[in-house]
């Protein structure tokens, strides 16, 4: 039976389970994907607690996850933009964390070859979201940017963004990580008590625009330090755009899967790096959010739904045009 996280209450990730479901069948438009990665963000992390409740109620039993990657196992009516076997990057609001997903068409990606699973499956939420921030603070060449919590999923996908368009990037982030920044052509910045006065060391100059991955207070410092608040974005601080008129973009603002492909051809190319903190097995996700809930990650976490010693044979039987075993429970027709 495929599977898939499944939670039927508000909670912490004690709540999740792996619930055995039907194997979804493509409409019309629509694309079976197997997957085989799938992402593991915070912002879920609220959904699942009820802190959302008011704008995203969930419908128990919720499924779980946003972001994936996978093979194309099966074309619905009027599909011919993608073929059995096709390697592709999807995004599916609390759904992605199953064996198989049902996608529009239309909102799927391909995979470049180059690419591993676990680096493609991210770039449809982190990836789009970094670039939608460093976009709303109109980054350019010459600028001095400050990126708060620089190692994490978003931030070290933003700190490579900003770079690439030429600016200098101050990344915030604990000691153990300062190397992993510098690694990056990242000036790393400890946060923290004090850390206004660290940032006035580092850019005497002044600072040009303000990226905010972590809340946390991370903006009163950005003004404190004149930062005009259109170029300013956080993507963890709601009170703050409320108070200052500082600018809130992220994934929402700007998925497409035109942009997805740019993120997957920088990736491909060699300019754009996706680090991977963690590969935990789908019967591993609780432990996977706890270690997302900690908030000391450098980079992403993933959830890896088919081995990576069985990858190459599924995708080989696939391409060969052959079946995956019946689901009993949902037969294909």
């Amino acid at each position: 039976m495929p599977r898939a996280v499944k939670f039927s209450r508000y909670g912490g990730p004690e709540v999740l389970e792996i619930a055995e479901v039907p194997r979804p069948q493509p409409g019309p438009g629509g694309v079976l994907v197997r997957v085989v990665v799938a992402g593991v963000n915070p912002g879920e992390t609220g959904i699942r607690q009820g802190v959302f409740a008011d704008l995203w109620p969930a419908v128990f039993p919720e499924g779980q996850g946003n972001d994936f990657a996978g093979w194309v196992e099966a074309l619905g009516e009027g599909v011919d933009a993608f073929a059995v076997g096709d390697e592709v990057i999807g995004y599916l609001p609390r759904a992605a964390q199953a064996d198989y997903v049902v996608s529009p068409a239309g909102l799927l990606t391909p995979k470049p070859v180059g690419i591993s699973w676990e680096a493609a499956a991210p770039l449809s939420a982190v990836g789009v979201t970094a670039w939608a921030a460093v976009d709303a603070v109109d980054v350019a060449a010459g600028d001095t940017v400050v990126v708060t919590a620089a190692a994490g999923g978003v931030g070290s996908l933003a700190i490579q963004l900003a770079r690439l368009r030429g600016a200098t990037v101050i990344g915030t982030a604990g000691p153990r990580n300062a190397d992993f920044l510098r690694s990056l052509g990242v000036f790393p910045v400890e946060y923290g008590a004090g850390l206004a006065d660290r940032l006035r060391a580092a850019a005497p100059d002044g600072i040009d625009a303000f990226i905010d991955t972590f809340g946390q207070g991370n903006v009163d410092t950005a003004i404190a330090l004149g930062v005009a608040p259109r170029r300013i974005n956080t993507i963890a601080d709601g009170r703050a755009v409320a108070r200052y008129g500082v600018r809130h973009n992220a994934q929402e603002d700007a998925f497409s899967p035109q942009l997805v492909a740019e993120l997957a051809a920088l990736v491909s190319q060699g300019q754009l790096t996706v680090p991977i903190s963690a590969v935990h097995p789908l019967e591993q996700v609780q432990e996977a959010y706890r270690q997302v809930q900690r908030r000391h990650t450098r980079g992403k976490i993933v959830l890896s739904l088919v081995p990576p010693d069985e990858r190459r044979a599924l995708a080989d039987r696939l391409r060969a045009g052959h079946r995956l075993p019946p689901d009993p429970a949902s037969p294909r027709t």
